[in-house]
């Protein structure tokens, strides 16, 4: 069997429209695809099995999903008895990263972070990712977060991730022994969800097999009125798009 000539990569995959709209950019720059999902105690499990379907329609070339439990911290509404916001639209959202320094954007937040921000999540989920990268060979790690139409998540920022890269290259045998570089790609960063959105049809993406909604029905189906869903419909609308995701109530942010 003739083995793949292309460099390899880890990519955290939670089912959601960014991270699968991740999977098809690191595709068409040819990269091979490790993904890595999460079993952390989230509210819900509709995300795995929405990542799951990914695995199986955009055919990754491995696929672990590692069991954590970060309910034992709580914090957020994701993890604890705390109810997920609901109905706060754009003006009650910091939906937008504002701030240059230097010529790099440094992503600020604005306003209050959410309830639904989970502490340290992509810290933790980054050291995994490194610690699955070591061990596959691979020199490069795709997430998919974005700084401009986000809830307001501090770990979601360009300078995170440039500060979470220098710390991997000082932390792992590659870095020290020359063995590649980690580089971490978060080609979303700059991007609007309805850019996002317009670049993954033109890749192929099938959006119907994806989820975002923070507090979805038994069924799947989205509540249409957290800032997940929010995001996603205002996304599909501004891109010219109807969502083929199924929702309980869309409000008026559809086509």
């Amino acid at each position: 069997m003739t083995m793949s000539k292309n460099k390899k990569a880890v990519l955290l995959l939670s089912g959601g429209l960014d991270s699968t709209t991740c999977v098809a950019i690191a595709r068409s720059q040819g990269f091979d695809i490790y993904g890595l999902s999460f079993d952390y105690g989230q509210r819900h499990m509709i995300e795995l099995q929405a990542a799951a379907r990914v695995v199986a329609q955009m055919g990754l070339n491995g696929h672990v999903t590692a069991k954590i439990d970060l309910r034992l911290f709580g914090g957020s509404a994701l993890t604890a008895d705390i109810a997920v916001p609901k109905g706060r639209g754009g003006d009650g959202m910091a939906s937008k990263a504002q701030g240059k320094v230097q010529g790099k954007d440094q992503g600020k937040v604005q306003g209050e972070i959410p309830v639904t921000y989970v502490p340290a999540r992509n810290t933790i989920f980054l050291s995994f990712a490194l610690a699955y990268a070591e061990v596959t060979g691979a020199s490069d790690i795709f997430i998919g977060v974005n700084a401009l139409d986000f809830s307001g998540y501090p770990d979601c920022r360009p300078d995170y991730i440039a500060a979470y890269q220098a710390m991997a290259n000082l932390a792992t045998r590659s870095g020290i022994e020359g063995g590649g570089q980690i580089k971490i790609h978060t080609p979303l960063i700059d991007m609007t969800k309805a850019d996002i959105i317009t670049l993954g049809l033109a890749l192929g993406v099938d959006y119907s097999i994806t989820t975002s909604c923070y507090d979805p029905a038994e069924n799947g189906d989205a509540c249409g009125q957290c800032d997940a869903c929010y995001l996603r419909l205002k996304g599909f609308r501004e891109a010219g798009h109807s969502d083929p995701v199924a929702y309980i109530a869309r409000g008026n942010n559809d086509l």
